[in-house]
């Protein structure tokens, strides 16, 4: 097949990239019925089902529109749009409770104690997550900062690096699976769906889990398609699937096991044929996942005496798959509803690519993605704790199933279905434009810091992409409209990210409290060591802030402890206050107010008052009382409380 070599423009080419112009000529419905012909009727075909593959002499329309299978050009393209998804917002954002602050205090820790087996938050232990995602935290940590300092970013780095390893390998899937564009095409709504560019700005583990599912996903589905067409899949392909298992199991434990099974179990069912399985080395796959996870099974077993795997199991995965565990409980259809949000923009054109999923299920790779998506999401729906992002490793395969049906419903190879009017696409973009747009300037006013003109930018920028949006579609150029979505994406929420979230002091009480006390501390530093107490407002963001020696306590241990440390400074909530005073009040013990900082509590939903309190300069505290062990920590907030 020959190329021909045009010159590449940075500006229009992830528009005007083929991945976001035209069908490949072999999914044209001159060639479509001759490629895959139907099954013969009234004879059963174990497992001989068409197989999508590419023309190997494109019409000529396309052949100059082509990328080379092996050309950097597309990695490059999705590499650069990640970037502009990803890195925005990623230094200037602060901790964000309460997940990504345990995460990144626990990582710290382990450099403040130089031990990397062990997992703990100050002097509690943290038995619920295995070790993967604090090594890659910690690797991060030791190239780009300092554990002595609070600075999130670094710990921030595996997230970034594991949801564009994940975008490129939907790329690379997509290309076996069908054709580069199509490929193109769903990377990218991998890339730009919400929950995705949530979870690369947080140093918690599911951005990272992502990069392993589509890998263990993808190497499975390789395996699959070469098994059916009598090809042999090597030894790179299982290997790589056990390896991503194995990985997959120290970042979050059987989460991508468990979705890898039900996608091996539901297509032995639609096929009844498991030959294809031997190719994958079954025991030979165990072997390597042991020898990846058993190493620090074997150290944390001897370290915590066989207390991690007990306190996970019966703390942890037994009460999400009981209960709703930690306030999270909702019932089945919660992922459902939260589709139109987490995968924004790709939604709007789910309905009409799952119909013409399954209108295509007879072929090996729709067929394997929805195994893959499918019997996944009922399990979550079933599981009685639910969170949004726990369906993001499902996320691929809808990406690539409706890149796909864009590329065939643009094309005229599949038609719009009754059910969903194509109206309903312009107006689902006019109504996100308009919540975008309203949420984006009204979040300062209702934090009370008033109105923000930078707000502006974005919100015009919303309502500019979703007009553009709309006139491509109308103009049945669906895969450019889809194009221009994820464009949108990245030019209103990299601003937001970068700009507009980062200057809304209410939502961060813990960095203005943070600064506030380190100017104190930084005036007092000749009496010696400030410690550094907080009542009521337990939120891990400030503890990684200020340091792991905060000291989180009681209104009364607070007030003891200020009172038996003179030199002490206080953080006290509004809930805290009254108890604390009247704890102070009891000892003749006169406090000085430094400042009062008024916010939101995200984690708790509720608006908040922090003041900073210091005993009073002179104060003589005639009934004085010991102050309870330094470092006593009050019952922790329940781990997964987060802000997105």
């Amino acid at each position: 097949m020959a190329w021909r070599a045009r010159t590449w423009s940075p500006n229009a080419a992830l528009v005007n990239n083929p991945a976001f112009s035209y069908c490949v000529s072999v999914f044209s419905r001159k060639n479509r019925a001759a490629l895959f012909p139907s099954p013969r009727k009234g004879v059963r075909n174990r497992g001989e089902y068409r197989i999508f593959s590419r023309s190997s002499q494109p019409h000529e329309e396309y052949s100059s529109l082509q990328i080379k299978p092996e050309s950097a050009q597309s990695y490059v393209l999705l590499i650069l749009l990640c970037c502009a998804l990803f890195l925005p917002g990623l230094t200037t954002l602060p901790p964000i409770d309460r997940d990504e602050a345990r995460f990144a205090q626990a990582t710290r820790q382990m450099f403040e104690r130089n031990d990397f087996i062990r997992i703990s938050f100050q002097n509690e232990p943290r038995h619920k997550k295995p070790i993967g995602i604090h090594w890659l935290q910690a690797a991060s940590v030791k190239v780009f900062g300092d554990p002595r300092e609070g600075t999130i970013w670094p710990y921030r780095v595996p997230s970034f690096i594991g949801a564009t390893l994940a975008v490129l390998l939907t790329f690379a899937l997509g290309r076996r699976f069908f054709d580069s564009n199509t490929a193109m095409l769903g990377a990218a709504l991998t890339a730009g769906c919400l929950i995705t560019v949530v979870e690369a700005h947080q140093a918690t583990t599911d951005a990272a889990l992502l990069a392993t599912a589509v890998a263990a996903q993808g190497s499975l589905a390789v395996h699959y398609v070469r098994a059916r067409s009598g090809k042999p899949s090597g030894i790179r392909i299982p290997v790589l699937f056990w390896v991503a298992q194995g990985t997959a199991i120290l970042l979050k434990g059987p989460i991508v096991p468990a979705v890898s099974a039900l996608t091996v179990i539901s297509i032995l069912i639609a096929d009844r044929d498991r030959l294809w399985l031997k190719g994958l080395h079954p025991f030979t796959g165990l072997a390597i996942v042991a020898l990846l996870v058993s190493p620090w099974a074997v150290a944390i077993t001897r370290a915590t005496e066989g207390a991690f795997f007990g306190d996970a199991i019966r703390g942890d995965l037994l009460p999400k798959l009981i209960s709703g565990h930690e306030s999270h409980g909702f019932p089945p259809g919660y992922y459902l509803l939260l589709l139109p949000l987490t995968f924004w923009p790709a939604f709007v054109f789910l309905v009409p690519a799952l119909r013409w999923a399954w209108n295509e299920r007879t072929t090996h790779a729709v067929r394997f993605c929805l195994a893959w998506a499918v019997p996944a999401w009922i399990m979550f729906e079933l599981v009685p704790t639910k969170l949004p992002h726990y369906v993001m490793p499902l996320y691929p395969a809808l990406a690539l199933l409706t890149a796909r049906a864009l590329h065939c419903l643009q094309e005229g190879s599949a038609a719009w279905p009754r059910f969903s009017p194509k109206y309903m696409v312009p107006v689902s973009w006019s109504i996100g434009a308009v919540i975008t747009s309203a949420a984006i300037i009204a979040l300062p006013w209702v934090l009370e810091e008033g109105f923000q003109p930078v707000t502006l930018i974005p919100a015009a920028a919303a309502v500019a992409f979703a007009a553009a949006c709309i006139h491509l579609f109308r103009r049945n150029h669906l895969v450019k409209a889809a194009a221009v979505s994820i464009l949108g994406i990245a030019a209103v929420f990299s601003f937001v990210f970068q700009v507009v979230l980062p200057r809304i002091d209410a939502l961060w009480l813990s960095r203005t409290t943070a600064r506030s006390v380190s100017e104190y501390v930084a005036l007092h530093t000749d009496a010696g060591p400030v410690k550094i107490l907080a009542a009521g407002y337990h939120e891990p963001s400030l503890v990684f802030l200020l340091g792991t020696e905060t000291n989180l306590l009681s209104p009364a241990e607070a007030a003891l402890t200020l009172i038996y440390y003179p030199d002490s400074i206080a953080v006290v909530d509004n809930k805290s206050l009254e108890a604390f005073l009247d704890r102070l009040a009891a000892c003749q013990a006169t406090p000085e107010l430094l400042k009062e900082i008024k916010g939101i509590n995200y984690s708790k939903g509720r608006r908040s008052v922090l003041r900073i309190y210091t005993l009073a300069s002179g104060c003589q505290v005639e009934n004085e009382e010991r102050s309870p062990k330094a470092g006593t920590i009050a019952k922790l907030p329940p781990d997964s409380g987060t802000l997105f």
